[in-house]
């Protein structure tokens, strides 16, 4: 008679998880922060598979044992299944404080109104996020795409991929309507392989944002207290240092509207290519004394847009422009527009008119001393046509009329009668 099998031992025991947690709580071990999700043990938050993987580690004898499951659902069920609370993470910088308690009372307060079911010790609620039962697949994205969509010869979208590659920062700068900000997260998509927004983050930069906003700063809760809370770009790099082998990008609209070296401060030195990594982490001026120092990890890129023709903005220093590369950017009036156009059956004479009649403005605004080339006039303006031929010239007239006329009119705010002139040449 062949032996009953002999069922297989589990990963962890609930006594291995809190001989580790006992360990961290003893300060021996410091982990990474979790990015969504939390294990809550006395009033503690801990990141749950840096957790899993230690109690794995002292319970296996061996320090460099790697955690068998992947982070979220895999780790999050084991760990419940041990009678642990798993929570979505809460948008603070450090684990652990008092402030736990009064965000329960808080949660208890909002089931009143939502109606949701009340938490038991029989039913208890489950306290993790749902996750969908399969993966998000986003769209391939291929050069060939590429070629089609920037309006850039692939010798100049090397040179922009070939910048970015070698100095792990880019600017794309150029006069308004270049599609700047469309390049940007194309190139984006391009060393992604695929349209993946959960690996891109946007930001716009404007007078009032601040350190507080991008790096580090106090806000306010729904009560008015005051509580310590990273900002876009530590949140960022928190991501990407978790997933090393994959690239991760940040994409800043309207860099030189904001005021750079305040909201970029340490920024300034790990943005640099040779700066990366934990060996040159800083310790962040608003961060407590025990909290993990700030490092911008080797797989995050970032791109920026620089638009020209602003004149009540103040010039890059010189401290931020030897971090990037910098790509210009023109306005497109040539065959890239004119196979866009066709393929959108706008007639043959109107693509005509529209290119050479922008391009002759274009000359217009460069040549005159008052202007120069940083106000020509880009193409992304007539990169959205009709889809009905019939519609082509009046589309082509209220572009003309409603956006490029006021465009001129504040271009030549001392000289009304010249772009009125040249409002007429582009109508005629």
């Amino acid at each position: 008679m062949p032996p009953a099998p002999v069922a297989s031992l589990p990963l962890l025991t609930r006594e291995q998880v809190l001989r580790a947690l006992r360990q961290i709580a003893r300060g021996g071990r410091p982990l990474p922060a979790g990015t969504v999700y939390e294990l809550v043990y006395r009033g503690r938050r801990y990141p749950p598979r840096a957790v899993a993987e230690l109690a794995y580690r002292l319970a296996t004898g061996n320090p460099a044992a790697p955690w068998p499951r992947p982070a979220g659902a895999p780790t999050n069920s084991l760990l419940e299944g041990l009678d642990f609370t798993i929570s979505t993470k809460r948008p603070v910088l450090t684990s652990g404080s008092n402030h736990d308690g009064e965000e329960s009372a808080r949660q208890q307060t909002e089931d009143l109104y939502t109606g949701l079911p009340r938490e038991t010790k029989d039913h208890p609620t489950p306290a993790h996020a749902a996750e969908p039962t399969t993966a998000y697949q986003a769209p391939a994205y291929t050069r060939a795409e590429a070629l089609v969509e920037v309006f850039s010869t692939e010798t100049e979208l090397d040179a922009a991929l070939a910048g970015l590659a070698r100095r792990r920062n880019l600017l794309l700068q150029g006069p308004p309507g270049t599609g700047k900000t469309f390049l940007a997260r194309r190139l984006a998509w391009l060393l992604l392989g695929a349209k993946d927004e959960s690996r891109v983050e946007l930001v716009q930069f404007h007078p009032s944002y601040g350190y507080e906003d991008f790096m580090l700063g106090f806000r306010p809760d729904a009560e008015g207290r005051f509580h310590l809370v990273p900002g876009v770009l530590p949140l960022l790099c928190q991501r990407a240092a978790l997933d090393p082998d994959r690239p991760y990008f940040l994409l800043i609209d309207e860099i030189n509207r904001g005021n750079v070296p305040r909201i970029f401060g340490e920024l300034l030195l790990l943005l640099e290519a040779d700066k990366r990594g934990p060996a040159h982490a800083l310790r962040l001026p608003y961060a407590p004394p025990d909290a993990p120092r700030f490092f911008v990890p080797d797989n995050l890129y970032v791109i920026g847009t620089l638009n020209l023709a602003d004149r009540s903005l103040s010039p890059l220093d010189y401290a931020l422009r030897r971090r990037f590369a910098f790509v210009g950017l023109e306005p497109q009036f040539g065959a890239p527009l004119r196979r866009l156009l066709a393929a959108r059956q706008v007639p043959a004479t109107l693509i005509e008119q529209l290119c050479t009649r922008m391009a002759a403005l274009n000359q217009t605004i460069a040549d005159d001393p008052e202007l120069g080339p940083d106000f020509v006039i880009g193409h992304s303006y007539f990169c959205q046509p009709p889809t009905q031929a019939k519609e082509a010239e009046r589309w082509l007239k209220l572009i003309i009329e409603q956006e490029i006329g006021p465009l001129l009119s504040d271009y030549w705010r001392e000289q009304p009668a010249t772009a009125a002139a040249q409002l007429r040449k582009l109508l005629a």
